[in-house]
This record gives C-alpha cells, sequence and structure tokens, in this order.
C-alpha cells in the first residue's frame, strides 16, 4: 500500500462507512455493508478532489479489501467443524446437480449477452460466469477477453445481489427459524492470552493465503486465510482437550464488511460505461434473470433437502465468495455451508469453464472465417 495514497484511501472508507452507520440504524441486518457499498459508490460517481488518488488510482486501494477478506476468514476458519460434511454427504447428488444448473444459466444469461449486444463471446461468457470479481477478469486477461468489460459485468451483477438478496431473505428471516452452526466461542474481554491467540491466529491466516497463491487458489486472501484458521484451531483445540478462545469482539466484523463493500463500490466509475449502453442494458436484464433464476433453484434445493431456506438462496447466489459469506455470518446463516458451495462452484467454473470457452470462440472464429470465404 503506497502511502502517499493511504490518507485519501482512508478519507474515502470513513466517508464511504457514514452510509454504512446510517443504513444500519434502521435494524437491517446487512445495512454496514449495503450502506458503505452505496456511499462508496456514490463517491466513486461525484469523484470530489480531495479523494483523488492519482491517474492510475481511484477510490480505495485493493489492499483494503484483501485485508477485510482476510478478516473474514479468520472469522470464518473459527466457525469450521463437521457440520457441512454431513449436509453435504446426504445431499450431495441435489448440490452438484443444482451448481450445475446455476452454470449452465449463467452461460446462458452469457449467450444472450453475446447474441444481442456488440461484446464478443469471451467477453460475455467470461462477464456472466459466475467465479467473482477475485477471479474472473485475470483468468479472461489470460484468454485475450476484454478485462475492462468483464469487471464491469461482474460488478455489476455483484451489485444487483448484494440488493436483491439481502432484502429478500431478510423478508424471510422473520418468520422462518434458521438452524445454523453453532458459532465460534470468541472473547469480547479484553486478555492477553486471548490476544496473543489472536496474533498466533493472523499470523497462521497470512501463511494460508501464501500457501493459497502458490496453489493458485481464486481469493486467496479469504479462502487461504479460513482453511489455515481452521486447521491449526481445530488441531490446537483437540490437542489442548478444550476451545482455545481468542480475542475477537463484534466490531471486527463491522471492519470488515466496511472494507470489502467500500473496495467493491469504489470500483464505479463514470468513464467505466462510456459506449457500453446497449451491453450494460442487456447484461442487468440477462443478470437480473441469472439472479431469480438461481433463487427459484434454492428454493427447490431447500425443499428437497430440508436445508433452510436462507442458507440454500445465500448459497447458491451468483454472488461471489466474500460477499455472500459475509451476508451469511450476518443473517445467522449457516455461513459453512455457504462458503462450501461458493467455493465449490468456483473451483468448477476455474477448471471447467475456460476451456468451454476457449472451445466455443475457436469454433465461433472458425465459422466467421468459412463463412467469409464461402461469399
Amino acid at each position: 500500500m503506497k502511502m502517499n495514497t493511504f490518507v485519501p484511501d482512508v478519507w474515502f472508507i470513513a466517508l464511504s462507512s457514514l452510509g454504512g452507520y446510517f443504513l444500519s440504524l434502521t435494524g437491517l441486518s446487512i445495512g454496514w455493508m449495503i450502506g458503505t457499498f452505496l456511499a462508496a459508490a456514490l463517491l466513486s460517481f461525484l469523484r470530489p478532489s480531495f479523494l483523488e488518488h492519482g491517474q492510475n488510482q481511484r477510490g480505495a486501494s485493493k489492499h483494503w479489501l484483501l485485508i477485510g477478506q482476510c478478516i473474514l476468514g479468520i472469522e470464518l476458519g473459527q466457525k469450521i467443524n463437521l457440520t457441512f460434511l454431513h449436509i453435504f454427504k446426504e445431499h450431495w447428488m441435489t448440490i452438484i446437480l443444482m451448481l450445475l444448473i446455476s452454470i449452465f444459466f449463467s452461460l446462458l444469461s452469457g449467450f444472450i449477452l453475446w447474441k444481442y449486444s456488440k461484446t464478443d463471446m469471451l467477453t460475455s461468457f467470461f462477464g456472466t460466469a459466475p467465479g467473482g470479481l477475485s477471479a474472473m477478469p485475470g483468468i479472461a486477461e489470460e484468454v485475450g477477453a476484454n478485462t475492462a468489460v468483464v469487471s464491469i459485468i461482474q460488478t455489476m451483477r455483484v451489485f444487483l445481489v448484494i440488493l436483491i438478496i439481502p432484502l429478500i431473505v431478510s423478508s424471510w428471516s422473520g418468520s422462518q427459524a434458521e438452524q445454523v452452526i453453532q458459532p465460534s466461542r470468541t472473547a469480547s474481554s479484553f486478555d492477553i492470552g486471548n490476544v496473543l491467540w489472536t496474533i498466533l491466529l493472523i499470523g497462521i491466516a497470512c501463511s494460508g493465503h501464501q500457501l493459497a497463491k502458490y496453489l493458485r487458489f481464486p481469493a486467496p486472501w479469504l479462502i487461504g486465510s479460513m482453511i489455515g484458521v481452521a486447521i491449526f484451531q481445530s488441531s490446537a483445540s483437540f490437542y489442548m482437550g478444550h476451545d482455545i478462545v481468542p480475542w475477537w469482539p463484534h466490531a471486527v466484523m463491522i471492519v470488515s464488511q466496511v472494507f470489502i463493500a467500500a473496495s467493491i463500490g469504489g470500483r464505479f466509475q463514470k468513464d467505466m460505461f462510456i459506449g457500453l449502453k446497449r451491453t450494460i442494458i442487456v447484461a442487468l436484464i440477462s443478470t437480473i434473470g441469472l439472479i431469480f433464476s438461481m433463487i427459484l433453484c434454492a428454493i427447490i434445493v431447500s425443499k428437497m433437502t430440508g436445508i433452510a431456506l436462507i442458507t440454500s438462496v445465500l448459497a447458491f447466489a451468483p454472488g461471489g465468495i466474500a460477499e455472500m459469506t459475509t451476508t451469511s455470518i450476518l443473517m445467522d446463516a449457516d455461513s459453512t455451508f455457504i462458503i462450501a458451495v461458493q467455493v465449490l462452484r468456483i473451483i468448477i467454473v476455474c477448471i471447467i469453464l475456460p476451456p468451454i470457452f476457449r472451445l466455443l470462440n475457436h469454433w465461433d472464429q472458425a465459422k466467421n472465417i468459412y463463412s467469409q470465404s464461402s461469399a
């Protein structure tokens, strides 16, 4: 993180967090994240002079997003247990089927975008693939797709998911009892032993990130820190014969929400939408269709398996790991199951879809060459 951007970053995040604070006063459980997100997007559009970072950076630095993901990973790592394995073992066929259906709907969304806009095939498919902001733009760049357009469409999908999904599940949460994993024990009172254990977990989280980065996992700060903390804390607690309690006040998760929401919201810029009116309109319609298709799939999964409806919706929502797991924690859903499904889908998307996209693009180019030669 460059020191000359630190002060503007802090100002940007602080002002964005005011939106989260005011929305949290309404009692909305996801208020901090949505409010900060909307405020950050508004500031990015207005671009006040005292928040300028220079020509190469707008909004908050990506490092704040990574810090937020790391905090979220540590939070989730403390919750890992064998419950989601039991659920997955019982319903693995239904879950895999629904994941494949969700990928099919994303491909259909990409096909619609390709056919009814001026966006090329690769960019359309990568833009609508449910792989998240952290993974898809990088992969798209490697295969020659338009990274800027992919980022815009992926960001727009995250924006819509963050706005639509929490509002829908919030309306359900009052009338449905959620069976969730018991949250990890944490200490809110300041104790030197608890603080030392927290520092150790932070070190383990950083080591987990390095391993996940080496193994080329998507969102390594989130997945690596989560897996590292989960394995280390579970092993240590088993060896000691009791739970080892870190110092982890609730305010830490608010900080994580603010960092993640401000970083994502800060990606919205006016000049990103120049010349993309038709593409944005088609992508908007297809993305809304994708979101509600996933909600329908989630309802089917909930009916077939008995998994709580809120957990099912958040698990299959095409919003990315960080966004949906943050929402799950705030809404007391089964965050372990949700991140398991989200990670599994991203792994499938990152491994299976790029070769398919290349094959389809090669077929389309060959078809165009044949048509031109025939003419």
